[in-house]
């Protein structure tokens, strides 16, 4: 262990996430695992690691905490205004502060889901192969103000600090589609009215998104369905329309059986531009075939080979640096009338 991170304040909505816990299906839980994984291999990214860590996830609200330790963090996901001791920090990049260092993370400013990520990672006692909160399946919790969290060694101390332009998935837009096994039981015309139909979120929460038609229209209807449909397997991303036609896109929490027929299903690469959409922003939805999604949805080591790609080192501003006037900043000098003799 190196240190830990202490929550001094918080809102409600903060957890321990990672990756998730797959190949947990069959004894009824889901994956789970951060709203925005692509926000985790970011970080991973930025901090030179090879492989997405535990980290924290903030929901909606800000924090205030403090690194026992010299330590370098991240911060990815919905982009918010941060702080230590006085000084801004960049979103989207990679900062190593001093022991004590406090650091201030306010609401969102963009989107839903924050990451605070360090280097060793939060190094808490695994539980069925993750250490993420599952919350709808009563694996760990939300956190509270006075929790410690033990962090792992960071693995490269004193590496440059890094940067990466910030994404645009958190204000909604266009979310890529493709069929799937129930889509059948929606005719020809459903699935076209589906995607030129304009939504924006009613709800949402860990487990899934609710969807208004906006403006209002007829409900879906899965008119070709067999009564009394038997519930089937089902992933984040899949399209339930319930009884009463409205649609819900189902995220890392969702349960892993459903009965309602399922329309679609969200593209992997697509799915964080879901989950980071709050309340009332718009959605679009656009149909494409399966060679298409598999061309936008690459293996994670080639994602992070993209993003470390990108990553380029950050450039502080000089109004935050509060000890500018500490640094050789000119470096000899000449006298004016030498200038004008030569």
């Amino acid at each position: 262990m190196s240190g830990a991170i202490t929550l001094l304040s918080c809102g409600p909505g903060l957890t321990v996430q990672d990756l998730g816990r797959p190949g947990l299906a069959s004894v009824g839980l889901s994956q789970g695992g951060a709203a925005d994984p692509l926000a985790l291999f970011e970080a991973a990214a930025l901090l030179g690691l090879p492989a997405p860590a535990a980290c924290l996830e903030l929901a909606g609200s800000g924090a205030r905490l403090r690194l026992s330790q010299d330590h370098r963090i991240a911060l990815t996901g919905a982009p918010r205004e941060a702080r230590s001791d006085g000084r801004a920090l960049r979103w989207n990049a990679a900062h190593e502060l001093p022991a004590g260092a406090v650091i201030e993370i306010g609401a969102a400013v963009a989107g839903v889901y924050a990451y605070l990520s360090v280097a060793g990672g939060i190094a808490t006692e695994p539980e069925l192969g993750g250490r993420g909160a599952h919350l709808a399946g009563g694996i760990g919790g939300m956190l509270g103000p006075g929790t410690a969290l033990p962090l792992g060694p960071d693995p490269a101390p004193g590496t440059a600090a890094l940067a990466l332009p910030l994404p645009d998935r958190f204000a909604g837009g266009t979310v890529r589609l493709i069929p799937g096994p129930q889509s059948r039981y929606f005719d020809a015309e459903t699935r076209a009215r589906f995607a030129a139909t304009p939504f924006v979120i009613a709800r949402a929460n860990r487990q899934g998104a609710t969807l208004d038609q906006d403006p209002p229209g007829a409900p879906f209807e899965a008119a070709l369905a067999p009564a009394g449909l038997v519930s089937e397997p089902i992933l984040p991303g899949d399209i339930q329309i319930t009884g009463g036609g409205q649609a819900m896109v189902l995220l890392a929490e969702c349960q892993t059986t459903g009965g309602y027929p399922r329309i679609g299903s969200v593209i992997p690469a697509d799915l964080p531009r879901v989950a980071q959409a709050g309340p009332g922003t718009a959605l679009q939805f656009r149909w494409i075939t399966a060679d298409e999604a598999d061309l936008a949805s690459p293996p994670e080591a080639q994602i992070l080979r993209a993003l470390r790609t990108a990553a380029r080192p950050a450039i502080r501003d000089p109004h935050d640096i509060a000890d500018l006037l500490g640094y050789q900043l000119i470096s000899g000098m000449v006298r004016g009338d030498e200038q004008e003799d030569a």
